[in-house]
């Protein structure tokens, strides 16, 4: 009797592992208007959002900003789980975004939605061995991985709160 208690809590562990591993990835969700992510964007937050434009003229001057909120399209999210993903500004550059402690993760239909971004931004030098892996990340081509050969600077922002606007 012990022996087949043993094997049925053995298959039951192997059932559990086996659902876990189908749910690796991003999470699930079509990242509708307001829909959220992380802690809570307030709304003040959500009323004063700057554009990346103007968060870029921020950080020429001071280099950091602390408890900050952007306003910008997504075009990329990490397919692997949804760890980082990048805005497009309004002169067609992108920049970074990673989650604050690597706390939440979002959902790839988030490419293409606009939101606001509440939390850290700094410009960074980013190195090679860092570039490759996001692109490796964004399943880009190894042609184009190939390609990296300079580390970049860019704004980095870490964002707490994340919610989906109009």
């Amino acid at each position: 009797m012990k022996k087949l208690a043993l094997v049925f809590s053995m298959a039951l562990t192997t059932v559990a592992f086996a659902q876990t591993a189908k749910k690796a990835g991003p999470p699930e969700g079509k990242a509708l208007v307001g829909d959220a992510y992380g802690a809570q964007v307030s709304v003040k937050a959500e009323k004063k959002a700057m554009s990346a434009a103007q968060l870029d003229k921020k950080l020429k001057k001071s280099g950091k900003l602390n408890n900050v909120a952007v306003k910008g399209k997504v075009t990329d999210v990490c397919e692997k789980k949804g760890c980082w993903l990048t805005v497009e500004t309004e002169n067609n550059e992108r920049f970074f975004v990673k989650m604050k402690d690597y706390a939440f993760f979002v959902p790839t239909a988030l490419v293409g939605k606009n939101v606001v971004l509440e939390g850290t931004a700094e410009n960074k030098i980013t190195s090679v061995d860092e570039l490759k892996h996001y692109a490796e990340d964004a399943k880009k081509s190894q042609a184009e991985i190939d390609a990296i050969t300079k580390p970049q600077e860019e704004i980095r922002f870490l964002a707490s709160g994340i919610k989906v606007v109009n």
